[in-house]
């Protein structure tokens, strides 16, 4: 464990929200890790940015009512982007009632009512699996680590000499958005040839489509069952998929000098379908000294990692809570 978070855990247990597209979660995360209080509910639908929040608020009723709530001295949020943590509002995507939503001070005014007067953090969830690999998962242990998640978009998130690197607005080590093929085509952020443009589970099931492969699943998970049966085009999508990725882990690594990269996100769940072309690329890109050895490994956490990285993000955000 970082020195911050470890001075941070002794204090007590964590509140931690991890709030997407499907669902709001909620636990109380010990120093250990290990969880109490789990709870969820649905991500609300057709309703304004209060009805959304009303969902918070039941969850974070739910945690009230555990007997160690009184002791929680911090709550972590990790939210969908995009995020401004430097004004604690989040726009996520995939919840269209929340723009420029003030989900951190909502949040503490909802803890304050339920007596937890206890600091509150805001990361992106990009920013908050950093957090819970560097903490408990594939990356423990290594002072520098670029960790991403690859799913219908593409995020991450850095760890810089042990240290949880968010940036100005909670938004740095977004690889989703560096761009690795300057006359690629215009991707939906407004730049061109970008990662999640060429790497998400989204670009390859299109890519795949666009070249005539006809999978019974037009989804990634389809494309990576028939490149895992030998089918050419879908092969092709996924080794076009991780050469971007290659292309800018290597980008990232020459920068900064992280020395592991950690792959989770449902794309990721494909496997050696996706980790070998990354691999293979990865040898022709990164090929400076300080960068040659540098490990791609797929995410160790799994259903729970939100939770945890909510938590872990707190942690050491919030080191002297």
């Amino acid at each position: 464990m970082p020195r911050s978070a470890a001075a941070a855990a002794v204090a007590g247990p964590t509140v931690a929200i991890d709030i997407g597209g499907t669902k709001i979660a909620g636990a109380l995360v010990h120093p250990d890790g290990a969880m109490t209080a789990l709870t969820r509910r649905p991500t609300p639908r057709g309703t304004d940015a209060d009805g959304v929040m009303a969902a918070v608020a039941e969850v974070v009723a739910d945690l009230a009512r555990d007997p160690l709530w009184a002791q929680a001295v911090r709550c972590g949020i990790g939210s969908a982007g995009p995020v401004d943590t430097s004004r604690g509002t989040v726009s996520p995507v995939n919840i269209g009632a929340w723009r420029e939503f003030p989900v951190q001070e909502r949040t503490a005014a909802e803890l304050a009512a339920r007596g937890a007067r206890i600091p509150v953090v805001l990361a992106g969830d990009g920013v908050a699996m950093t957090a819970a690999e560097h903490w408990l998962g594939a990356a423990r242990g290594h002072a520098n680590a670029l960790c991403m998640v690859v799913s219908t978009g593409v995020g991450g998130g850095l760890i810089l000499n042990n240290q949880l690197h968010p940036g100005p607005t909670g938004n740095a080590g977004h690889i989703g958005h560096i761009s690795v093929a300057f006359d690629g085509e215009r991707c939906v952020c407004g730049g061109h040839g970008c990662v999640e443009s060429l790497a998400s589970g989204t670009a390859i099931a299109r890519w795949a489509l666009a070249q005539g492969w006809t999978g019974p699943d037009p989804t990634a998970a389809g494309v990576a069952a028939s490149a895992a049966a030998g089918d050419p085009v879908a092969l092709a999508a996924f080794d076009r998929a991780g050469r971007a990725l290659a292309a800018a882990i290597a980008a990232t690594a020459t920068l900064v000098e992280t020395d592991i990269a950690v792959i989770g996100g449902g794309v990721a769940a494909s496997g050696d379908t996706l980790f070998a072309p990354v691999r293979r690329h990865l040898a022709s890109y990164a090929a400076l000294s300080f960068v040659k050895d540098l490990q791609v490994v797929p995410a160790a956490l799994g259903t729970h990692a939100g939770l945890i990285g909510a938590a872990a993000a707190a942690m050491m955000l919030l080191p002297t809570a």
